[in-house]
């Protein structure tokens, strides 16, 4: 039993010593991280899908981000949008195109040579379009007195309308090939000011989507993109912990 004791206790004292001197070694090896910076391009899967089996809508988004530093992203988009709505009360077609320009943050930390990316940020949109009217219902008063649906058929068009707002924008986007990646956005979008028609509101804005009731509406995007490696930069690691640890 002494003896058995005796090895357990020399073990130990060589554990603790294998340790430490693994710890020193990795401080003294430790490589700066090289990490890539370049221009990712890609287009919505969403919207290019929705003109294959939506007879009613037409368009399509290009985007791209480009890494300012190690958790910044230049980012913008760019589409066109050509969307028959058709209301209760009326039936319009919306074409026009629109840009974005903003700024995401990386809040994810990623192992190795993984470039995942869980992104909040701000875009600033504009979009210039028209709006044709097609048809309207003039409200009957008297539904059950009269044969007639109110419906008035015409194609009167308003070009020269725009309008301004911004975006709070949370994403993701996962690497799933080499340098391919697949994302998904979700936004919250508040309108600065818009151009109207003379006879009704802009329900439908290209690049900010649907109105509804007051300056605020949603979106979202679903894309694919490819990076494309423009240079390399080295990121030193945090140390300091370890270096202390150490150093007790």
């Amino acid at each position: 039993m002494k003896h058995t004791l005796r090895f357990i206790f020399n073990l130990a004292l060589v554990l603790v010593s294998l340790t430490a001197t693994a710890q020193e070694k990795k401080k003294d090896t430790i490589i700066p991280r090289t990490e890539r910076y370049g221009l990712r391009v890609g287009a919505d899967l969403y919207k290019i899908a929705r003109s294959i089996y939506d007879d009613d809508y037409k368009g399509f988004e290009i985007t791209g981000d480009y890494r300012y530093s190690k958790r910044i992203y230049i980012a913008a988009e760019i589409g066109n949008e050509n969307k028959t709505t058709d209301e209760p009360q009326l039936n319009f077609t919306t074409k026009g195109t629109y840009f974005k320009l903003g700024a995401d943050y990386n809040m994810y930390e990623n192992w190795l040579d993984m470039e995942n990316m869980i992104t909040i940020g701000a875009r600033y949109g504009f979009s210039s379009f028209s709006q044709e009217l097609n048809s309207y219902k003039i409200y009957n008063a008297n539904p059950y007195f009269s044969d007639e649906s109110g419906l008035v058929k015409t194609s009167k068009e308003f070009n020269g309308l725009s309008a301004h707002w911004l975006e709070i924008v949370a994403g993701v986007k996962a690497e799933i090939f080499n340098n391919v990646f697949l994302g998904f956005s979700l936004r919250l979008n508040y309108l600065l000011t818009d151009k109207q028609p003379e006879d009704f509101e802009n329900l439908y804005i290209p690049g900010y989507n649907r109105t509804y009731d007051g300056k605020f509406g949603v979106g979202f995007n679903y894309t694919i993109s490819y990076f494309i490696p423009l240079y390399k930069k080295q990121n030193q690691p945090k140390v300091e912990e370890d270096t202390k640890a150490v150093k007790k």
